[in-house]
């Protein structure tokens, strides 16, 4: 429940799941719970009755390529810093968005790898989910903005423009 929700409270006491961290049935159902909890009821709508890809909304694309990318990019960051096993550096990209379990020490990770976190924790999880953060909506503009005035072209995101206002509220 606590993980869905993206509580991070646990009765397990100061360790929370590091005893755990081997433990990769524990780890995915964990996970799993976690980005289920933080992709939003409107997202999960989309999979459960449009169920592909190409008809889900724009919101619900942005949302599950903003999950996948900051899961993937901030398990790859953690890997290249922590030097960490994989399942270790996955399940805290994940649960630093918003849950905030642990399976490795925090207290002795290296000033990088809490940078990661604190980043992957600012962005959070999506809009109608159980998470905080600015929302992964909110981050897409952000960054869809950066790549396209570094490659000189218009703002798109799926075969659509992304309104200027859209990016102005986003950086406000």
């Amino acid at each position: 429940v606590s993980a869905y929700n993206n509580a991070g409270y646990d009765i397990i006491g100061p360790d929370n799941l590091v005893p755990y961290s081997g433990s990769v049935t524990l780890n995915l159902v964990t996970m799993t719970l976690i980005v289920v909890g933080g992709l939003g009821f409107a997202v999960l709508y989309d999979i459960a009755v449009k169920k592909q890809f190409r008809k889900f909304t724009m919101h619900s694309k942005i949302v599950l390529c903003m999950t996948a990318v900051l899961i993937v990019s901030g398990a790859v960051l953690l890997k290249v810093i922590e030097h960490g096993r994989w399942m270790d550096m996955f399940f805290q990209s994940v649960t630093a968005r918003t849950a905030g379990f642990k399976t490795i020490e925090i207290g002795q990770m290296t000033s990088g790898g809490i940078l990661v976190l604190i980043v992957l924790m600012f962005i959070g999880a999506s809009p109608g989910s159980t998470g905080g953060g600015i929302k992964t909506t909110t981050f897409f503009p952000m960054l869809i903005t950066a790549f396209s005035l570094a490659r000189g072209k218009k703002l798109s995101a799926f075969q659509r423009k992304i309104p200027t206002d859209s990016v102005i509220k986003a950086f406000t």
